[in-house]
């Protein structure tokens, strides 16, 4: 009986079932779609369009969602709580005045705000100080969110945000330009560039101040790749000696340098804690997914200040 059996014949369908069966059988599957929360951008890295792309994936998210663990204040840098501060607002409160401290901002003056953010320093200067303020943003919504909080501060002839590239700006120079937590996203490829720019930006013998995460050891790469898939895609803390190469050949002296990591850590653990508090509305603006995201990354980021991996600096300089 064996002898002569012979197998039925199977049309092209079926053929493609079992071949399919036999291939998953083996662990040959359809590898899944990758997550919401992950971005691998393409393009060349650093160019304007791809920036662009990479900045909206973090930022572009309700509102709503990033006041849950920052704040009413929207300030997404860290706050300073070696100060005596007890709160994060005051905090962040002591961080936008101290800003304006090193950048000895009077009333009239032009101020530049490179990575506004949704507006918290512009705001600040411009109520405090009197000064005019131009933000600008790469995210459509932050600059939105900006210009309505000035508008409802009695701000809006004060305070100027913008959608726009800091590599785009042909304004007249400004009496001082602040950047804060932008210069992380610049990346190796083009920070003498960006520090060209930022000259090009202030008048001859003006301040600026100059506020980002730096890596620590020279062994390490710009970015490992959780935060590069899932967090600041193409972010790159470099180093603050190269930073202030870079500064220093467009004509930046550099006056005083000041770290904070130790703040960072704590800011980052009053973020953590908000989000973990406000759980479930988080999880209905953002998703389940990008949740899981932002909890790990802001514990991670705490340690990586506690550790030594990282730090983070002031530093304030004039234009010669």
């Amino acid at each position: 009986m064996l002898d002569s059996w012979q197998a039925p014949s199977l049309d092209r369908a079926e053929q493609m079932r079992l071949a399919l069966a036999a291939a998953r059988a083996a662990g040959l599957r359809r590898p899944p779609r990758p997550p919401q929360a992950e971005l691998r951008p393409r393009g060349k890295r650093h160019s304007r369009e791809r920036d662009a792309r990479a900045v909206r994936h973090h930022y572009d998210l309700p509102p709503e969602f990033f006041a849950l663990f920052l704040g009413p204040s929207l300030t997404y840098s860290c706050a300073i709580f070696s100060r005596g501060a007890t709160t994060l607002e005051e905090a962040q409160e002591t961080k936008l005045e101290m800003v304006c401290t090193k950048l000895d901002l009077h009333e009239g003056q032009r101020v530049l705000d490179i990575g506004c953010g949704w507006g918290s320093f512009a705001l600040h200067a411009a109520q405090r100080h009197g000064v005019h303020v131009t933000g600008i943003t790469l995210s459509p919504p932050q600059a939105e969110v900006g210009q309505r909080r000035a508008a409802e501060a009695g701000l809006a002839d004060r305070v100027d945000i913008r959608v726009a590239d800091y590599r785009e700006l042909t304004d007249e120079p400004f009496d001082a330009v602040a950047s804060i937590g932008m210069v992380e996203h610049v990346g190796a490829n083009q920070i003498d560039l960006y520090a060209r720019q930022v000259a090009r930006m202030v008048k001859p013998g003006g301040r600026v101040l100059n506020h980002g995460i730096a890596r620590l050891r020279h062994s390490d790469p710009e970015a490992g790749p959780f935060s590069e898939r899932y967090v600041f895609p193409d972010a790159a803390p470099l180093h603050l000696s190269r930073i202030q190469l870079a500064l220093e050949r467009a004509g930046i002296v550099t006056e005083h340098t000041e770290g904070f990591a130790s703040d960072y850590a704590e800011t980052l653990r009053h973020w953590a804690r908000n989000l973990d508090e406000h759980l479930d509305e988080a999880t209905r603006l953002a998703g389940p997914e990008r949740i899981r995201v932002w909890r790990l990354y802001l514990r991670a980021a705490r340690r990586g200040f506690e550790s030594g991996f990282t730090s983070i600096y002031q530093v304030r300089g004039h234009r010669a």
